[in-house]
């Protein structure tokens, strides 16, 4: 299994509508609310580097509010 996390920066006033569709989401472990300059974290988890780019790109991506992202892959 391939575990990722992902950064968002949501529109603003979107967060936490961003964070309940993120709870839906297939491939989503977990997604939390944060201060600073990402707005949510996500923890995704794939059976490859593909079905993460999959997550990331074809369903995050593309949820109503999500304005940017940044992938980073667990590598241990």
């Amino acid at each position: 299994m391939r575990l990722a996390y992902v950064l968002i920066n949501c529109d603003i006033g979107k967060e936490t509508a961003v964070l309940e569709e993120l709870r839906r989401t297939q491939g989503v472990l977990e997604a939390h609310l944060l201060y600073g300059v990402y707005d949510v974290i996500a923890k995704v988890a794939g059976s490859s580097d593909e079905e993460l780019r999959t997550i990331v790109v074809e369903r995050i991506r593309k949820i109503p509010g999500v304005r940017h992202t940044l992938t980073m892959p667990v590598v241990d």
